[in-house]
């Protein structure tokens, strides 16, 4: 700010919502946003229905979504405010990995995607991005996003993943993190009977042969998009 001028007023700075189930991860965010003169945290949610509510209420101009909530995905979210209130842009802050979420983030109507591990100017400098219209993707993403573009195939690696359905790869990703069909279907509020068929379905995307396959493979791609 330059010397001499005044701090924006509340009815002027940039309206945030912060949407994370983790406490501490709320309680990081609004003190980082807060100490920005041009933003301010007009609401936390940790889940879908209190996030949706929340926006009703408060008109904050950009979302900032984890993408593991507690009653659903941070991508039903975003897909629910872009019906709902286009007007808000949506940020996507993860642990998950961007080559992975990113495009399928976008698609849903988020305007960026942030990794939780990047600096903490990062993060206000997505939030000022998206606000003022533009898109907001890491140096390498977007790389990857225009050879994807110029080569018109996504990368080998991927591929067979990028087949799942966002609610194939949510119950894939929960597969692999140890979570029984029973604990699946209570975690996203579906019937076991649902959570087999997506079980059966991303079995025949992946080509494996059987549910140990699946958990197999399921626990190696937590593995590898996780760092671990």
């Amino acid at each position: 700010m330059a010397k001499g001028a005044h701090p924006p007023s509340e009815d002027a700075k940039v309206r945030v919502l912060i949407v994370d189930d983790h406490p501490v991860v709320r309680q990081g965010l609004r003190i980082l946003i807060q100490e920005e003169p041009d933003l301010v945290v007009c609401a936390e949610a940790e889940t879908v229905a209190e996030a949706l509510q929340a926006a009703g209420e408060h008109r904050p101009d950009v979302a900032v979504v984890d993408l593991s909530l507690k009653d659903a995905s941070g991508l039903d979210l975003i897909k629910d405010l872009k019906v709902r209130h286009p007007e808000i842009a949506s940020l996507v802050l993860s642990v998950s990995d961007e080559n992975l979420y990113a495009e399928r983030a976008l698609r849903a109507g988020a305007k960026g995607y942030v990794m939780k591990e990047v600096a903490t100017d990062g993060v206000i400098r997505a939030i000022r991005c998206v606000h003022a219209g533009g898109v907001f993707l890491s140096d390498d993403m977007k790389s990857r996003l225009l050879g994807r573009f110029v080569d018109g195939a996504p990368a080998e690696e991927t591929s067979a993943i990028d087949r799942l359905s966002d609610r194939e790869l949510e119950v894939f990703e929960l597969i692999g993190r140890g979570q029984g069909t029973r604990e699946i279907a209570a975690h996203l509020h579906l019937s076991p009977k649902t959570i087999e068929t997506y079980r059966a379905h991303i079995k025949e995307k992946l080509n494996l042969a059987n549910a140990a396959q699946l958990v197999q493979r399921a626990v190696r791609h937590v593995q590898e998009t996780s760092g671990g």
